[in-house]
């Protein structure tokens, strides 16, 4: 086996802890990479080494980056704060932009072998209708829509720059779509959303569709894309689209339900939104709906993944199938 240690940032969430159990599976030496005190360091694996620290703190990525003489490097750089809301916030910039740019600086500083960065398919300006959306090798921030795609096309485009600059550096980038299954210990929006039709308590849909990866299947991607990814170059890694209204039949015959919601059109729902955006300055709650929710239903979200298949070895199972496994782990957990 080869000299060689992987580097992981966003340890302890959904897809870090895919990536480092799968890498410990196979053999691999891991160093996780946790924020102090972060409640979600339990569910990074057994086996990884976890190292305290911050992407916006230099002296614990320098405890992380150092490693024995003659030892290559692997960095996947996976943390970034994912957040629905539209508007710019300094924190959300600085762990996805800034922290960005201090992982770029420490493999170059401290010659990694390679880094794979996760990016985002929020971060790839939308085609008009259902025109497949494939990579783009330049990233532009006013192009895209929502506070975290924005950030996202800025650290992309660090990352796209930093290899004009430096010959030295060998990296890919990895931009999945929304991403789910079972394990889902921060209860993203897949996980929510079943819990919440579980419940009973989703009486209306929105027109519009889903495109969701397994986490399991990204993972795998991710750590081909290590092995396989050429320099400089892209790769969207999603599934099937899945219409709002296949959604609720995959979610009943996995869950054992019969719900039958009714399904929206979206001109209907963004007048909803605007009600209840009023309601939510008065209550000062958030609103159960607004119009940035309804924009990623209704856009265009048939991401093109035959780059990463092709190169990469890249694989999906089934969307029903992922679904499926998602509730039977909620179920064990007490979620629904």
């Amino acid at each position: 086996m080869k000299n060689r240690i992987y580097l992981l940032t966003g340890a302890a969430g959904l897809l870090g802890s895919n990536v480092s159990r799968q890498l410990i599976d196979q053999g691999e030496k891991v160093r996780a990479l946790v924020l102090k005190g972060d409640p979600a360091m339990k569910y990074v694996p057994k086996g990884a080494e976890i190292f305290k620290g911050d992407v916006l703190d230099i002296e614990s990525l320098e405890r992380l980056f150092n490693v024995p003489e003659g030892t290559d490097i692997i960095m996947i750089h996976s943390a970034s704060i994912v957040t629905l809301d539209p508007n710019p916030n300094p924190k959300v910039h600085a762990v996805n932009v800034d922290g960005t740019q201090n992982i770029i600086d420490m493999c170059i500083k401290h010659k990694a072998k390679k880094l794979v960065y996760i990016s985002s398919t929020g971060a790839i300006p939308e085609k008009p209708g259902n025109e497949p959306i494939k990579e783009v090798y330049t990233f532009d921030p006013d192009a895209v829509v929502g506070y975290y795609s924005v950030t996202k096309a800025e650290a992309t485009q660090l990352v796209i720059d930093a290899l004009k600059k430096y010959p030295e550096l060998d990296a890919s980038v990895v931009h999945p779509t929304g991403i789910c299954g079972p394990n889902d210990y921060a209860f993203g929006p897949v996980s929510s959303f079943l819990i919440q039709y579980a419940k009973g308590e989703m009486s209306t849909g929105i027109a519009g569709n889903f495109n969701s990866v397994d986490v399991r299947d990204l993972a795998e991607g991710v750590i081909a894309c290590c092995e396989k990814g050429r320099r400089g170059d892209c790769y969207i890694m999603g599934n099937s689209l899945v219409s709002m209204e296949d959604m609720f039949k995959i979610v009943n015959r996995a869950a054992g339900l019969n719900y039958k919601p009714k399904i929206l059109p979206v001109s209907v729902a963004k007048i909803l939104a605007k009600v209840m955006a009023v309601i939510s300055k008065i209550t000062r709650k958030p609103a159960m709906l607004t119009d940035f929710a309804i924009y990623n239903l209704a856009r265009n979200n048939n991401f093109c993944y035959d780059k990463a298949v092709k190169e990469l070895g890249y694989k999906v199972r089934p969307f029903e199938e992922t679904i499926t496994d998602e509730i039977k782990w909620l179920k064990a957990e007490g979620k629904i």
